[in-house]
This record gives C-alpha cells, structure tokens and sequence, in this order.
C-alpha cells in the first residue's frame, strides 16, 4: 500500500518571495482535473514584492488582488496573454511567487494516462500533441496542461482532495539566479528574481544558459542552500 500524499502545510509558504520561490523548485503540483490526478515538477519561479515595480501588488490592493495581501499559501490566479497563470502568496502583504514553467511528473499517484490527458488539454497549435519537454514551458501552457483556471482557484486556500503541492524529495543540484522575463522598462526589470532549475534550463521559458549568457553578468548559479543579493 503506498503512503498517502503529504500536501506542504501553508507555514512553508510563509518565508521569504525569494527563498519561497528557491524552495519550490523540485516541489510537484498535484491537480485532481475532472476525477483524474495530473502533475507537474516546478522547474521554474519568479519572485516578487509590494514595494517591487513589476508587481501586480504594488498597483494597490482591489478585490481581485486580496490574495497576494493575505497570508503564505494563497493562491493568486490571473490571466496573462489569454491565459490562466498560477501564484502562491508568501510573507508579508503583497509577496507572491509566480510559477513560471514545470515539467511533466509520473508517478503511481497520477493518473494511468496522466501524459495524454495533459497534452489533449494542452496541444500544439497543429493540433497535434505537444511535446513533454515543452509540455508545460511557460506559466499559460502550464495551468492549461494541468487544467488550472482563474475561476476556480483565485483567492482559494489548497485542498488536499483537488490541489496541493507535495515534496516528492526532488532536489535541483544547482539553481540558475537572473533577471525576471517581460517585466517592462522602469519597472525593476534589473532585479534578480527569476530561478531555475539548472537541469532544466533548456525547457523553461527562455533557457538562461542559452549561447551568449555570462554568468556574473546575465545569470548566477546556486548551489541550493546559497544566496545571491
């Protein structure tokens, strides 16, 4: 008999935009999409704050925003380019960290045809199905993959029995620290908030390793437990 899942309890998420956004990475989003449990390995975050220009926070609290102003372990859902985009609130009111891109998980806790299922609610635009490594590249095709949306999440707490987020003891062994990705001019798009999983640099969004990057100017690489101010 397998162990039963361990959901993060919402005092993980009550640290630090920046370490948050570290510590997520290798943790699994488990979503329970009409009766069957799809999942994906975070590979990919961005960290922002109130005072930070580039925050949807700093804009001031409305309605629609009251998720980032309240404790760790909210969940704020927003639509980006047409499409539904996934963050977790962290410490103190107006922190958050934005799930940029996962990777497909299979394990014996998903469903039978968990792949499938996640590229026929995410195919390419031939209409053929997407493949894994580009799956869920990017933080619209990762909610549309795992059959996230605004209406059902914004605002909400975790539930175990629908959505959670599992350490399943996945660890990156070096992470790549950088500039976050469209934040426009003038609005703190120099500051390092954007953290990768080396390993899988080249399915995020933008590969920050990518030919013509220098670390110590474009990039750093951590070793998990460094920091980088």
């Amino acid at each position: 008999m397998r162990a039963p899942a361990r959901p993060l309890p919402d005092s993980f998420f009550d640290r630090d935009a920046q370490l948050l956004a570290r510590a997520l990475l290798g943790k699994v989003i488990r979503h329970c999409h009409r009766g069957h449990w799809l999942a994906a390995r975070i590979i990919e975050t961005e960290a922002y704050y109130l005072t930070d220009k580039g925050s949807h926070a700093s804009l001031g609290y409305t309605d629609k925003r009251r998720a980032l102003f309240l404790d760790g372990g909210h969940i704020y859902m927003y639509y980006a380019r047409g499409g539904d985009s996934l963050n977790f609130s962290a410490q103190g009111p107006g922190n958050a960290v934005l799930i940029k891109s996962a990777a497909p998980w299979l394990d014996e806790r998903c469903a039978a045809d968990a792949l499938p299922r996640m590229q026929a609610n995410n195919p390419a635009a031939s209409g053929e199905p997407r493949p894994p490594e580009r799956l869920c590249a990017g933080q619209t095709l990762l909610c549309k993959a795992l059959g996230l949306r605004v209406a059902d999440w914004d605002g909400r707490r975790f539930d175990p029995q629908r959505l959670f987020v599992e350490d399943v003891g996945a660890r990156p062994a070096r992470i790549v620290q950088t500039t976050r990705l469209g934040i426009p001019a003038g609005r703190d798009e120099h500051l390092p908030y954007r953290f990768v999983d080396a390993a899988f640099a080249r399915q995020c969004t933008r590969n920050p390793l990518r030919r013509g990057q220098v670390e110590g100017r474009d990039y750093f690489l951590l070793d998990p437990e460094d920091t980088h101010d």
